[in-house]
């Protein structure tokens, strides 16, 4: 196989990838979603303000600045929490 229909492949298959739906579960309950993809494309997805939230991504409580880089994988535990006002 040429180096050419290497990347072609590959490339084929990276997009593949990136388009089949994993199994996490979120807030405790089974979830599908279209991935792998970043905790930012998640909440974009279920259309969440980032700046009212907190995530936990696998018992791991994420700083805001590590949402762009942090992906969710099958199999992975994603908990969202939003913040509540009062007094």
């Amino acid at each position: 196989m040429g180096y050419r229909s290497f990347q072609a492949k590959l490339h084929y298959l990276c997009a593949k990838m990136s388009h089949e739906l994993v199994k996490i579960a979120l807030n405790g309950e089974p979830f599908e979603v279209e991935g792998p993809l970043t905790v930012t494309e998640l909440l974009a997805r279920l259309d969440i303000d980032p700046r009212r939230i907190a995530v936990e991504h696998n018992l791991v409580v994420l700083k805001r600045a590590a949402f762009g880089h942090t992906t969710i994988n099958a199999g992975d535990q994603v908990e969202i929490v939003n913040f509540v006002g009062g007094g």
